[in-house]
């Protein structure tokens, strides 16, 4: 009997495995699925129950609010490991504040409010990636917000050009951006389609992208963001008033 209780007391306790966040942000599970999306198929719609959060794994995708005299305006833009959907997490649940909408074909993985909540809680490794994320966001989002306010028309476009090759993100640019219209691009940056029409030929000419079916996104855009290279016609700035 002794000899019993000392191989019990040596039995090393079970332990549970560490929490691998790559996984649990890849595959369904409980309270988590994976959605497929086509292009302009909505994750959520402006109004509907904030009851679970997005994590993009493939595609491309945008989110927009509309006004109530209907003018639509997008916020940002995602990409492969952006969240979305996060006021979900908010004390009180609520309503959707804003539309996400798949810009190409798009897989996510749709996170329950309930296990959004406890694995934050639960997993310092998810919670430290969730915080940097959301801090990401707040970055991006001052810039877009002095992107509207003082950056011509044209400039927006570079930028949301630049932002869809994901200039600026660790490894190599993806200088082939997904197909999207000039439609898509005139909401994107609050223009009209000629006017888009007219500085994406000007940019060609630039040698700044080409395109037939797809646009390529060149280095050299990034003059446009950065150092205002273009020629000194362009009028299309908003005037500035004291």
């Amino acid at each position: 009997m002794a000899q019993l209780a000392h191989l019990a007391l040596a039995q090393p306790a079970f332990v549970h495995p560490a929490f691998d966040t790559a996984a649990f942000l890849a595959n369904a599970g409980l309270g988590r699925r994976i959605v497929e999306l086509e292009p302009k198929q909505a994750f959520f719609s402006q109004g509907d129950p904030a009851d679970s959060v997005f994590y993009l794994q493939k595609g491309r995708a945008r989110v927009t609010v509309v006004s109530i005299v209907g003018k639509e305006a997008t916020i940002t833009l995602l990409s492969p490991g952006d969240f979305v959907g996060e006021e979900s997490l908010a004390t009180v649940p609520g309503l959707r504040l804003t539309t996400a909408l798949a810009v190409t074909a798009c897989t996510s993985l749709r996170i329950g409010r309930d296990e959004m909540t406890r694995v934050i809680h639960a997993e310092p490794k998810f919670s430290n990636l969730f915080l940097k994320f959301l801090l990401a966001r707040s970055m991006r989002t001052q810039a877009d917000l002095v992107d509207q306010l003082f950056n011509s028309s044209e400039k927006r476009l570079a930028r949301v050009l630049l932002l869809m090759a994901e200039f600026g993100k660790p490894g190599e640019p993806e200088t082939l951006i997904p197909k999207i219209s000039q439609e898509a691009l005139a909401e994107m940056i609050g223009t009209t389609r000629s006017r888009v029409s007219f500085f994406m030929n000007r940019f060609r000419e630039l040698g700044f992208i080409n395109y037939k079916d797809r646009i390529r996104v060149h280095r050299s855009l990034l003059n446009v963001v950065l150092h205002d290279h273009l020629p000194d016609d362009n009028a299309d700035k908003p005037a500035i008033t004291i």
